[in-house]
């Protein structure tokens, strides 16, 4: 079973805790998921692409053109 972690962030400003996105280990890959609804399944990301995820993030650059 992965055991899920807040996310320290969630929460819109406040610290109601009605808006959290978990984190997971789920091995090669990091599972992430809404804590509000976790029977609805969750993302499972490669651990590259989460810390490039984490590292444009933390760049707060513009969202890219899809």
């Amino acid at each position: 079973m992965t055991g899920w972690r807040k996310s320290s962030y969630s929460g819109g400003g406040g610290s109601d805790g009605q808006e959290c996105v978990e984190l997971g280990d789920l091995g090669s890959a990091v599972g992430v998921r809404d804590s509000r609804a976790p029977e609805a399944g969750h993302l499972a990301v490669s651990r590259g692409a989460f810390a490039e995820l984490l590292a444009w993030l933390k760049r707060d650059e513009p969202t890219p053109d899809a």
